[in-house]
């Protein structure tokens, strides 16, 4: 079941990303806001998206009152921008499929936005259905170094998950099929293992290895893709070096 992760670093450096551009609020607010309005109402006990959301933004030391105007405007209590979830398929430099995730209440800004992204650092933005069978969607669960692997392994088999990965930096990921993602983090929270992070991803079938300026012009849109504000996520089937990573990290 335990083998070796290679997508830690790329996630473990977009959360950086994230953090110093300070986006995670936004993201979080309008995770919250869809969840609440498209998966089952404003009720977390009933909502198993929304209780998602509202976890991370209490992870990020969001306020009960934002978090609750966030869930009013889904839910049409308080006025609002209303948005729709999109995504968008392409292919960045070297050939690397890209799958962009985004919340707007503009179709054509966003799409112009990510649009400019793609040709300006060497991609292309694709059709639908251009790169998507390449990707499918798990939910996944980290945890950090140090945590015990033979405690997460037992938990993980018990509470329903499909497998348990390990990467070399020590750290541990737990994937579910996503309809069971919400049970699992429950459960393994109830085991005492709560996980650092969770969420549902999109993970590509294949990888794509790419290094030397493809790697860097790469990173160079995932970077520019991932501070649009209307962009929830960005994954790609890109396989780059560490050394690189820890560079651009």
């Amino acid at each position: 079941m335990a083998g070796h992760s290679k997508w830690a670093n790329i996630k473990h450096r977009k959360g950086v990303q994230d953090a110093r551009r300070g986006k995670i609020f936004t993201k979080v607010i309008r995770e919250i806001t869809v969840a609440a309005r498209a998966g089952g109402g404003g009720d977390p006990k009933l909502n198993p998206r929304l209780r998602t959301a509202i976890d991370k933004a209490l992870d990020q030391n969001m306020t009960r009152d934002t978090i609750d105007r966030a869930i009013k405007r889904g839910t049409g209590e308080l006025e609002g921008a209303h948005y729709d979830e999109v995504h968008y398929e392409g292919y960045g430099p070297a050939g690397v499929a890209i799958m962009v995730e985004c919340t707007t209440d503009n179709r054509t800004r966003t799409v112009g936005e990510v649009r400019h992204a793609f040709t300006k650092h060497g991609g292309n933005l694709g059709q639908d259905g251009s790169v998507a069978f390449l990707f499918k969607k798990n939910g996944v669960l980290n945890y950090p170094p140090g945590t015990s692997e033979d405690k997460i392994m037992e938990a993980a088999l018990e509470t329903g998950a499909d497998d348990v990965v390990s990467d070399k930096d020590g750290s541990i990921e737990v994937l579910t099929a996503p309809e069971a993602f919400h049970a699992v983090v429950e459960a393994m929270s109830k085991r005492g293992l709560k996980p650092e992070h969770a969420e549902i991803q999109l993970r590509a079938s294949t990888s794509a290895p790419v290094s030397g300026t493809d790697a860097e012009q790469l990173l160079n849109l995932l970077d520019a893709l991932e501070d649009l504000e209307d962009v929830q996520n960005v994954f790609s089937n890109a396989d780059v070096p560490d050394e690189l990573l820890r560079q651009a990290s």
